[in-house]
């Protein structure tokens, strides 16, 4: 198998609701004319959202799952302020701070929301990764 992620899906409860809340962070809708799903382009991945009955049933699990899931999506930025910056505009489209902006153990800085469909954001500034001009993150070898 080659070392690559190319889409992450969430299953949601409203599609309507949860597509609104990603573009009120500015994220612009592709495939349009895509039934019962939308599509964000995220450098060289792409976000999909889903209803989350439907996503369930897709893959043949019970689609009642409920609390911490065991994932997390990251959202890298450029700068350490950038995080709290990045955390405001999730809270006033609607999410909820699960952990403020702060300094890591690892020389980092970050902090987490919540979706309107309870998945966990991190946002962080990783001094480590650094983001080239197209946002792809760059791991060291």
């Amino acid at each position: 198998m080659e070392q690559r992620v190319t889409l992450i899906t969430l299953g949601v409860l409203d599609l309507e609701k949860s597509a609104a809340f990603f573009e009120r962070l500015g994220w612009r809708r592709s495939v349009k004319d895509a039934e019962g799903a939308a599509f964000y382009q995220c450098g060289s991945i792409a976000l999909g959202l889903h209803s989350r009955d439907a996503l369930a049933a897709d893959a043949n699990v019970d689609s009642a799952g409920s609390g911490f899931e065991g994932i997390t999506i990251a959202h890298n930025v450029r700068s350490k302020e950038e995080v709290a910056e990045v955390l405001a505009e999730a809270e006033a489209a609607g999410a909820t701070i699960v952990k403020p902006a702060q300094d890591t153990f690892w020389g980092g800085h970050h902090g987490y929301f919540r979706d309107l469909d309870g998945h966990l954001w991190e946002v962080a500034w990783n001094p480590f990764f650094p983001l080239d001009d197209t946002g792809a993150v760059t791991l060291p070898e």
